[in-house]
């Protein structure tokens, strides 16, 4: 390697792109090509970077195997960014294990850590956490920490371990301050923004109050009946109803929640239930059909006994009775995860948000459409280029929304 190739690339892995590109600018050759793909990417034009990263894989030596494995990583990593999330995993794995068999473990753990965030940015807890399995976080280079500690961070936020998060932050934050990248200290800052902001509103007997993640992580694991408007189950020391794909029976659950310790009136409960205001005894047949679905569905954490205006919840031992619902809530509820992800200001495809939700292509699209139409997102390109984003969400943390497994699932 050339003392130029050299001197840009301790510039970009210092965080330095524009002093990158005043050593390698004017230069065509393969290694050259690379580190102004990536230098692109730092700048943000991921377009250009792709280009300039497929011309130097082509440019490389057939046999070079260990620099077009480390063009084929820093591509992953410009889809990542620019969230193409179908990006294919077999290439990356492939390069990963190119690089451990050559001699270079740095790029190595540095595709292991891309498979990790694309993992954990899709909920996949459990692989992501296997990603990072076997890493010695102490031994990695500064820059190499911080990523670590971050998704280790992230994974422990997900599953709403405050302990292990706080302390994965705090190693992040040392290691960011000691590789001295502006751009790494910033995304630690952030994430740590996280701990203090409302993560979502704790609602009963009338009154609602803000949530942080501590509070949210002490209340799950507590007596207290959660009849949980983030991941839309029923909570009680450790046993779990979930009604995420019944919504006709967590809309009935949560207004029984957020009536009690009083009954629910049936005209409530059809309203909240079935979504229309004006209802007749057809109604009222199908509202005891569905509260006598949602008393199988809670028998193992609560009942419901009926009384002479409505129904109420019963909870085991007399235990508290509250709901755990999002910071904030409009006519754009159903739309939450969406915007949850949105929130953390990249410009995502409709395709990778069906990837990270687990739904259809155009549910997205229709659920997009809707949020542009309230000025809730925006768009820019068109065809395969459109891409979607947001401002972050003012005042509060979207880490409930997001998919996960939460303990003691």
């Amino acid at each position: 390697m050339d003392f130029l190739i050299a001197s840009a690339a301790r510039a970009l892995a210092a965080g330095d792109p524009l002093g990158a590109l005043n050593r390698i600018a004017l230069r065509g050759d393969a290694s050259a090509l690379a580190l102004r793909g990536i230098a692109m990417a730092q700048l943000g034009d991921f377009r250009r970077a792709k280009t300039l990263l497929r011309s130097a894989a082509r440019g490389f030596d057939p046999k070079d195997a260990v620099s077009r494995a480390r063009c084929v990583v820093a591509e992953a990593e410009i889809a990542l960014v620019s969230r193409e999330l179908a990006w294919p995993e077999k290439a990356l794995e492939a390069a990963r294990a190119a690089l451990d068999l050559h001699g270079d473990p740095e790029n190595a753990i540095h595709a292991r850590h891309l498979q990790a965030r694309r993992q954990l940015l899709i909920g996949r807890l459990d692989d992501a956490e296997r990603a990072l399995a076997g890493l010695n976080a102490a031994a990695l280079a500064p820059a190499s920490r911080a990523i670590h500690e971050l998704i280790a961070a992230g994974i422990a936020l997900r599953r709403l371990r405050m302990q292990p998060a706080r302390a994965a932050l705090a190693q992040a934050e040392l290691a960011a301050r000691h590789a001295g990248i502006p751009a790494l200290m910033a995304e630690v800052e952030s994430a740590s923004l996280v701990l203090s902001t409302p993560a979502a509103r704790l609602i009963g007997r009338g009154a609602q109050r803000p949530l942080l993640l501590d509070e949210v992580e002490a209340l799950l694991g507590s007596d207290t009946l959660v009849v949980d408007a983030c991941r839309h189950a029923v909570r009680e020391a450790g046993a779990v109803a979930p009604l995420a794909s019944r919504p006709v029976l967590f809309a009935l659950a949560r207004a029984l929640a957020e009536a009690w310790p009083r009954a629910a009136p049936r005209e409530t409960l059809i309203v909240q239930a079935f979504r229309t205001a004006y209802f007749d005894e057809t109604h009222r047949a199908r509202l005891r059909v569905e509260i006598g679905r949602l008393r199988a569905a809670l028998r193992p954490v609560a009942g419901i006994t009926a009384t002479r205006n409505g129904f109420a919840l019963q909870p085991r031992e007399g235990r508290e009775v509250v709901v755990l619902a999002r910071p904030t809530e409009d006519a754009d509820r159903e739309h939450g995860a969406i915007l949850a992800f949105l929130a953390d200001g990249e410009a995502w495809s409709s395709s990778a948000l069906a990837l990270a939700l687990n739904a259809s292509q155009r549910t997205v699209q229709r659920a997009l459409d809707a949020l542009a139409a309230a000025g809730k997102v925006q768009s820019c390109g068109q065809g395969r280029a459109r891409r979607w984003m947001t401002p972050p969400m003012p005042g509060f943390t979207t880490t409930l929304l997001l998919p996960a497994a939460l303990a003691g699932r």
